[in-house]
């Protein structure tokens, strides 16, 4: 992967809020100078009438800088939808942390997809946002951070998105 020898640390990154807290979680208490941050982005229903998802689905994307993840025309490549405030704390934790950020695009089903990069690639670590579901709804649409935590060969934490109703 890299040269430089650091750690690289996981982060499963949907841009939701959840994976926003899990990114701000990592910069806190995880990310040190001279890491390697490596996004993970699963599509499940991936458009398949791109090349690139036909081309890369079994092994994923290349891994892709956080310069040109943040360009329109590379996010649009892979069929990703970065938002502006997770690209913006990214920047910024990346300066300030002094971590290289890249990221890989996934496709398929995040629970095996995020559990096999974890095992392809020499992560020591993956930070995973929950999205906060019931237990009844956990059971019937299935937790991606449950399966990873229980198959994952790697320690995974997981975090909750900050609660409104403090």
């Amino acid at each position: 992967m890299a040269a430089d020898g650091g750690r690289w640390v996981g982060l499963a990154v949907d841009f939701s809020e959840g994976s926003r807290a899990a990114l701000q979680w990592a910069a806190d208490n995880l990310l040190r100078a001279g890491d390697n941050l490596l996004l993970l982005h699963v599509l499940k229903d991936p458009d398949y009438e791109q090349g690139e998802t036909l081309l890369w689905e079994a092994s994923g994307s290349p891994l892709i800088p956080l310069s040109e993840f943040s360009h329109p025309s590379i996010a649009k490549k892979y069929g990703v939808k970065p938002d502006a405030e997770t690209l913006d704390m990214l920047n910024t934790i990346a300066k300030q942390k002094e971590v290289a950020v890249v990221s890989k695009v996934l496709f398929g089903d995040p629970r095996e997809k995020l559990c096999q990069a974890i095992h392809d690639m020499p992560i020591s670590s993956l930070v995973i946002g929950s999205r906060g579901l019931g237990k009844l709804k956990r059971v019937l649409l299935g937790s991606v951070s449950d399966y990873v935590v229980n198959n994952a060969a790697c320690p995974v934490t997981v975090v909750k998105p900050a609660s409104n109703h403090a």
